[in-house]
Order: C-alpha cells, then sequence, then structure tokens
C-alpha cells in the first residue's frame, strides 16, 4: 500500500483549495514547495483548532493495535487505515482527530514491471492539472517509543484512510487506494461533519481525478 508520497506546504496553493483554508495557519515551518514523506517521518497535515485550520508537523503512523505490538517496547505506527469499524480506530474518528494530509503524488507498489533479483519499481499518481489535493488523515496526540533505538517522546501522529481501488490504480494496486479529497465539499464534510455523514467519503476517487505520471523514474525506499 501507500507507504510514499510528495508532499507540499506552499501555504498559497493550499489556501486556494478550499474556502475554509483561506485563512490557513502555518506552525509546520517546512517551507518546501515539494518533499518526499515516508514512514514515521515528519510530514504536514492540516487540523481545525479553535475553528480556524492551521498547518502542523506530525509523525507518519498511527499507534498500533496492541495485537501487534506483543514483545515490542516501541511503535513504529499503522500509515494506513481501512477497517474504520475496528473499535482501536473508533475513538480518533470525530471532526477533533481528522485532518488533512497535503499531497502532490504518490506511489503504489507495481509488480507488473518487476525484473527478477530487483524491488517491485513504483507508479506516481497524480491529479491531471498538478495541482495539490489531500488524503482524508486521522491524527492525535501520543507518548511512547517510535523507534527502539529512541526515547519516549510526546508526538503529534497522522495516518490516511484507504478504500477499494478505482480501475485506474487497480492497473497497477488492485487492493487499496488512498482516500482521497480534491473538492470544497468533500473537504468541509472531512473537517466539520459528524462520522455518520463523514464515513461515505471512503470511497475510491473518479478516474478523472488522477493520472499516472508518465517517465517517473523509482525512488529509492529509505530503511
Amino acid at each position: 500500500m501507500c507507504n510514499l508520497y510528495t508532499s507540499t506546504t506552499n501555504i498559497e496553493a493550499l489556501r486556494q483549495l478550499s474556502r475554509l483554508l483561506d485563512r490557513l495557519a502555518d506552525r509546520a515551518f517546512f517551507n518546501e514547495e515539494s518533499f518526499d514523506v515516508y514512514p514515521n517521518r515528519f510530514g504536514p497535515v492540516i487540523r481545525m483548532v479553535g475553528g480556524g485550520p492551521e498547518m502542523v508537523r506530525a509523525r507518519w503512523g498511527m499507534p498500533s493495535p496492541p495485537s501487534m505490538l506483543q514483545g515490542k517496547d516501541f511503535d513504529y505506527g499503522i500509515t494506513n487505515i481501512r477497517n474504520t469499524v475496528s473499535p482501536h480506530w473508533r475513538p480518533w474518528l470525530s471532526p477533533g482527530h481528522r485532518c488533512l494530509v497535503p499531497v502532490l503524488k504518490f506511489t503504489e507498489p507495481d509488480p507488473a514491471r518487476k525484473r527478477p533479483g530487483e524491488r517491485t519499481p513504483d507508479a506516481w499518481f497524480a491529479r491531471p492539472d498538478g495541482r495539490p489535493f489531500f488524503f482524508a488523515g486521522l491524527r492525535t496526540r501520543w507518548t511512547g517509543k517510535r523507534l527502539a533505538r529512541e526515547e519516549p517522546a510526546t508526538h503529534e501522529l497522522y495516518a490516511f484512510l484507504t478504500t477499494a481501488s478505482n480501475a485506474l490504480v487497480a492497473q497497477v494496486h488492485p487492493k487499496a487506494m488512498p482516500v482521497i479529497l480534491t473538492r470544497d465539499e468533500e473537504i468541509d464534510i472531512w473537517l466539520r461533519a459528524p462520522w455518520d455523514e463523514a464515513r461515505h467519503l471512503q470511497r475510491p476517487a473518479a478516474e478523472s481525478d488522477l493520472i499516472i505520471l508518465p517517465g517517473e523514474k523509482d525512488r529509492p525506499k529509505l530503511p
């Protein structure tokens, strides 16, 4: 599933994507037009605080279910969330724990292009017009160890929802794709509506919302 994407912290570009973001405050201070985000690394997310949106720095990977942590004293985190009926995820489905994850493009593994002895290459997906969009994210504050070599600390964490693949993504990855938000009304619902309404956004994006980027070179995966 998607474990690498390219984000942006271009505040002006993000403000133009929704009327809810026209007063978006920058608390992340990445100051980068484009950069890659990997699991358990830091990326920008947009959350609502006191009725207003702010972009903050968060670590990719929500707390893992306890059953996955037996014998471990650290939690690397869960990057993709599909089963929202699970009791583990239920406490984080309210508007106060939802966020937007800014994205320029994302990858899915492409096994059809894999050569013997090599790792599975990636296919990259983006909007046809190249504009940013959002993954539907969940966030929380959490205290603990993220890596065995780290000391316990308090972190802002996030992950994003996945759903069934649309026909375009299914050409590469038939099992799942991120939940994508591109329209103002979708962003409004995700940030402010009760879960009974917002849960309907967990569906495949329209095929017209994405393209597979031609000639995109594969990037090395970090350990």
